[in-house]
């Protein structure tokens, strides 16, 4: 068989749950990390290269299937009328055992003689029928004599296969009934569909309905090929018929009648299949089942954690099944044996909860799901709770017992007369309280289940192979612990902060370092109804608490212009830095400058990323249309002759309206050096020109300037020409 399979092979084999294409081998090796084994992965030698797995890498079920296709197929060579062990009869094996006992016998008789081989064989079956020869009672009752030549056939027989000492003589004629054989075997299959549609169903009901499917007569083979048609056999027939084929056929019949039970007793699960989890805490087991005993609060539901390397148990019991108990569970388990690294649960609601699903994220913890409807993918904690129910729940006095049957045999040791108006927790004698339950279950796990010897710890307690590890212990702190316990908001865990707090049923909380819209991950405190944890949304980073005044038992008016308080400090701290860079802005360059001085700087980038290189001259046409044509002969026509002098007739009479207009009452002229904030400064910045040239200045004037200049309008424009000039000085 080739152990060693490059992903093209892998693929080609088309195994469960693996991919059936290169690329998804490839995919998944990369995913699952096999290239890095140090044992299991290679370098392939050979033209090509790359990657060969060992088939150890494969998952359990494809390695099986894999291994099934290598063993050659066709049937092995066996000795002529051998009998396999499987298809012997009880009656066949006792003989069988008594045939070699009675070789066994034998040669230690004939060490001692001196005689030949068939002297031996005489003198020991004489005193074997003469009953001087010591020999198990049994061994004579099944056999009482032989003769010389039957022990010689015997020898013979037990050197090939020791199965044929067994003669089973009903063997030759299993299969060969009427009704296993009649109509081709539809007849047996009819009967067969019969029991597994309905189990309950008499030989009466089968004999009856295959009248009603083949008619009154059937078709039989009789020896030497004969085909023959004979009438419908008796109720006899079908009684016998039916118990051989619900023996014959008694695993498939469970499967389809009773597939819990075909799981439980008849499903192949192999044992030790976890032999190489040999470490503590590298695999925890997790399952609830309800406990078979009542509670004088009524019955409860009993949660157990087992770690799979040492067998150690933690018991929690629960009113109902939900996520607090599993997550209380895993506190008490973790506090006892630290943090484990894998942890298996089946599909229940309570294990796939987002509560129990965020805690195990939390605690670095990988949460494993089995296969829905497949209890034995964690039978180690099936059996447990197993072992828990009949040794331990059995003991308390309100037990109703492991089944319905038991319920009613507890039920009938009272008569209905002593029983009439009696309560359950009468009937059953109830005295314990769910914590006194508790404490009883945890007594025994500690002091009975972990000193037992268990075979999968070859013979060793639970509780000395936890003292014997030498594994390291990862511990979580108990009040983080707790805290990642705490319940968190309904629905997601998130809430969004408003004006008025974080709500939570009904109730506001505030935090003034909280600012209004951000999302923040919620966590109750279990100890303080009127404060809550606050993280970021993922949850894995605190950033400060929250309060509700009223539950706090402060006056909300001084709480709330506290929270104020820190709110107006938080955001001052926030404003401080945001005003500092502005005043950056508003100093310096404006924005537009800015950004024609990135463009300016990007510009000569590009051109010196481009010096050196001189781009191919691209041709050229002239465009025109008409109207581009009449444009160009407007632009170039020769100038306009100077225009004619106006006469003095016209200009008399346009100097007659002006001053018409001049005089007119409800005219008003315009002055033509009209005083604006442009002209001021402007005025200004000249007179400061002339006076630092060392020019003679106005008295007058000077007054003017200096009044000019302590005024808000001087000094901003004053700014913002300094700034333009600074600004050309840099370009």
């Amino acid at each position: 068989m080739k152990e060693w399979l490059t992903a093209e092979e892998i693929a080609v084999e088309a195994l469960p749950r693996l991919p059936s294409t290169k690329m998804g081998v490839l995919k998944l090796a990369d995913r699952e990390r096999w290239n890095l084994h140090p044992t299991h992965a290679r370098k392939r030698s050979g033209r090509g290269g790359g990657m060969e797995y060992h088939i150890a890498l494969l998952p359990t079920l494809a390695q099986v299937t894999y291994r099934q296709r290598s063993i050659p197929v066709g049937p092995l060579p066996t000795p002529a009328n051998v009998q396999s062990s499987a298809a012997i009869s009880g009656r066949a094996a006792l003989e069988r055992d008594a045939r070699l006992a009675i070789l066994r016998a034998y040669e230690l008789f004939a060490r001692g003689q001196r005689l030949n081989q068939q002297g031996c064989e005489a003198l020991f079956a004489s005193k074997y029928q003469a009953g001087t020869f010591a020999i198990e009672a049994w061994v004579r009752e099944l056999i009482p004599s032989f003769s010389v030549r039957t022990l010689a056939r015997w020898r013979a027989a037990a050197a090939g296969d020791a199965n044929r000492l067994g003669v089973d003589r009903g063997a030759a004629r299993k299969g060969t009934g009427i009704l296993e054989t009649a109509n081709d075997g539809a007849v047996r299959r009819w009967m067969l569909a019969l029991i597994t549609h309905q189990p309950h169903l008499s030989a009466k009901h089968i004999r009856r309905d295959c009248a009603l499917e083949f008619g009154d007569r059937l078709t039989v083979v009789r020896g030497g090929g004969v085909i023959e048609t004979i009438d419908m056999p008796p109720l006899r027939t079908f009684q016998a018929a039916l118990k051989a084929l619900k023996e014959a056929e008694k695993v498939v019949i469970t499967q389809i009648t009773n597939p819990d039970k075909f799981r439980s007793t008849m499903k192949l699960s192999g044992s030790n299949s976890l032999r190489h989890i040999d470490e503590p805490n590298a695999l925890w087991m997790i399952d609830a089942s309800p406990v078979d005993a009542l509670c004088t609060d009524g019955r409860h539901s009993i949660y157990v954690c087992i770690d799979i390397a040492t067998r150690r148990t933690v018991f929690y019991m629960s009113k109902t099944p939900r996520a607090e108990a599993v997550g209380l569970l895993l506190r008490k388990a973790i506090l006892a044996w630290g943090v484990p690294a894998e942890i298996k649960t089946d599909n229940g609601s309570d294990f796939t909860a987002k509560a129990s699903q965020r805690l195990l994220a939390s605690l670095g913890i990988e949460a494993v799901l089995s296969d829905a409807f497949s209890p034995e993918q964690k039978g180690h904690v099936e059996r447990v709770i197993g072992t828990l129910q009949r040794d331990c729940i059995a003991l308390l006095p309100g037990f109703v017992g492991h089944s319905v049957a038991d319920r009613k045999a507890i039920e009938g040791r009272k008569s209905f007369a002593q029983r009439l108006g009696d309560d359950d927790a009468k009937t059953f004698s109830v005295r314990y309280t769910a914590v006194e339950t508790q404490t009883f279950v945890d007594a025994w796990a500690d002091l009975d289940y972990a000193q037992q010897p268990h075979e999968a710890l070859k013979r060793r307690t639970p509780a000395a192979v936890a003292e014997a590890a030498a594994h390291t212990i990862r511990r979580v702190d108990v009040r983080a612990l707790d805290l990642l316990l705490a319940p968190t908001a309904k629905g997601d865990g998130t809430r969004t902060m408003t004006k008025r707090g974080l709500r939570i049923d009904s109730r506001h909380y505030l935090n003034g370092a909280i600012m209004v819209g951000d999302r923040v991950f919620v966590r109750h405190d279990p100890l303080d109804l009127g404060r809550i944890y606050l993280f970021r949304p993922d949850g894995e980073t605190f950033i400060g608490e929250a309060v509700n005044a009223e539950f706090a038992g402060v006056s909300p008016g001084a709480f709330v212009q506290a929270q104020r308080t820190v709110q107006a400090e938080e955001l001052a701290a926030r404003k401080a830095a945001i005003e500092a860079e502005r005043r950056k802005l508003r100093t310096g360059p404006d924005l537009a400058a800015r950004a024609l001085r990135k463009l300016t700087a990007d510009r000569d980038r590009r051109e010196a990323e481009r010096s050196g290189v001189v781009p191919f001259p691209r041709p050229e046409v002239e465009h025109s249309t008409p109207a581009i044509a009449a444009a160009l002969a407007a632009v170039t026509q020769p100038e306009a002759p100077p225009a004619a002098v106006v006469p003095d007739r016209a200009a008399e009479r346009l100097a007659q309206m002006r001053e018409q207009v001049r005089q007119a009452p409800n005219v008003t002229a315009i002055r033509p050096n009209m005083d604006t904030p442009d002209l001021r400064f402007r005025r200004a910045l000249e007179l400061e020109a002339r006076i630092a040239a060392g020019e003679a200045v106005d008295s007058e004037e000077a007054l003017q300037l200096g009044r000019y200049q302590s005024t808000p309008e001087y000094r901003a424009r004053r700014k913002v020409h300094d700034r333009r000039q600074a600004e050309k000085a840099a370009l």
